[in-house]
This record gives structure tokens, sequence and C-alpha cells, in this order.
């Protein structure tokens, strides 16, 4: 496979806020709708709109080029164009992004049982950390757990790493367990750490800047993040308090409000039409 086709991994390593995470909300935002490509000057200045400044931009650009999403290009004057290698990527991302879901009591799982060679530990870390970023929980070390609707997303996994021969995926029901299924998930899943995640954002909500283009750029990438590692558990494995529906919410109501404002901005901007 050439260098320019290899899958492009999201970044959700980069933290919400920081310019390499506000650089690949734009992009995945908005350049297919520009027919994939942006003027330099306008990414920069899109970026401007944010509060970065340019020359943190220019880095910020050069490390998503390094990344495989963006591609060098000129068309008139100099500018970037997506990798056709980040399509699946981004696809994927709009899945969740704008279409989270959240499982019912009759949904389906998909157990993901594997064993790894030692030979070939780094295929088996690398497995663990793409699990959880698909928001897989831990039932233990070589048995993970998601919902079903992420199985094709876990055969993806196991091609990209190469190693669907040492993995076994059992479609299956709902869970019994010996304890009730709520304590089971908190074992599975770190649920402290998504309701600080679910709570860290609502709070984010009361910061987001006046203008639209800003204000939805912002609200997308600190969102973004949690449609990954929160699988949508159903209500009867979470508990009472839960913060999710809440979060759910607030975004689709402000996202609504947002987008078409913010690309009217994008328009503007870089005389793109839709």
């Amino acid at each position: 496979m050439a260098a320019d086709q290899l899958p492009v991994l999201d970044d959700i390593d980069a933290r919400p806020g920081s310019t390499a995470s506000l650089l690949r909300t734009i992009v995945g935002l908005y350049l297919r709708r520009l027919d994939g490509w942006i003027s330099a000057a306008d990414l920069v200045s899109l970026a401007g709109d944010l509060g970065i400044p340019s020359a943190l931009a220019r880095t910020g650009i050069t490390r998503l080029k390094q990344k495989g999403l963006l591609l060098a290009e000129r068309d008139g004057t100099a500018g970037y164009r997506l990798s056709p290698a980040a399509l699946p990527m981004l696809e994927a991302g709009d899945r969740r992004i704008f279409r989270m879901r959240t499982m019912t009591d009759a949904d389906t799982w998909c157990l993901v049982s594997f064993s790894i060679p030692e030979s070939e530990r780094s295929v088996r870390h690398q497995l663990r950390k793409r699990l959880q970023w698909i928001g897989a929980g831990v039932v233990s070390p070589a048995l993970w757990i998601c919902p079903g609707h992420l199985q094709d997303e876990v055969e993806r996994i196991l091609n990209d790493l190469g190693a669907r021969q040492w993995v076994t995926l059992f479609p299956a029901g709902a869970p019994t367990t010996a304890v009730p299924v709520v304590e089971a998930a908190a074992k599975w899943w770190d649920l402290d750490a998504l309701r600080r995640e679910h709570l860290a954002f609502q709070e984010s909500l009361s910061t987001l800047p006046t203008a639209p283009f800003a204000a939805y750029v912002q609200l997308v990438d600190t969102w973004r993040v949690l449609p990954y590692v929160d699988p949508g558990l159903p209500p009867s494995m979470l508990p009472d308090d839960w913060p999710g529906a809440r979060s759910f919410d607030e975004y689709a109501r402000l996202s609504s409000a947002l987008a078409e404002p913010a690309w009217a901005h994008v328009r503007g901007v870089t005389g793109g039409i839709d």
C-alpha cells in the first residue's frame, strides 16, 4: 500500500482546545464541503478566528501533514488537500459525532477475545489502545466487550493491525452477572472517568465564544472525544444520576443552532459553496 494510502488514525490524544485538536476539527468539519481543498492563507485565517496565532497555526498544519491528514497542493496558490486515506476515519467520526447512539437493553453486544503471542506484544498493545478508543470495556485482560453496532469497527481495527488471526468475535445478548449489572459495568468501564468527561463538557458550554464559527468549532472539538470513549450504555447499566443524557441534549441543541451560521462564516472566508 502506498504511503499516502495508509489508514489515518483519529488524533483523539490531542487535548481538546489545543492548536492540533482545533485544526483537526476545522479540517474534519469543512474540507469535504470545500471540495477537499483549502488555501493555506484561508486555513490560517480560520485558525486566527479561533485565537490561534499564525505561527502556531502553521506549525499545527505541519503536524496534520505529518499525520497524513493533509497533502500540500497548489491550486493557483499554496494550499492543502484532504488526503484520500483520511476519508474512512472522517466518515467513521461523522457517525460517532453527529449520530451518537445510545443502547437499549434489547441491543446486542460484541465480545472480543484474543490470544496474541508475546512476539507480537506491540500489536496487543495497539489493539487494547484502539479498543479503548472506541469505548470497549474490559471484562478481563483478553476479553473485551463493546456495543454490537461497533463490530464492523472492531473488524477494521483488526485488519489495520493485521491481528485478525488471533482474535475471535462473539455476537452476544445481555450479559448475566453474579452482581447487579450496574456494578459489573462499573468494573468493565471507568464510569468515574466518563462522568468527569461529561461534567467537564457541560462546564465548557458556559465559556463558548459569542461568534458562531468559533463557538461551533469549540463545541465540536470539546465534544468529539466523548462519543468515542462513551459507548452509550443502556440505562440499566448506569447509575440513576448519569450525566450523559444532558450532554447529548445540550450538544444537539447548540449544534443545531450554530452549524449553519458557522458554515456561512467559512464560505465568506474561503468563497466556498455548498
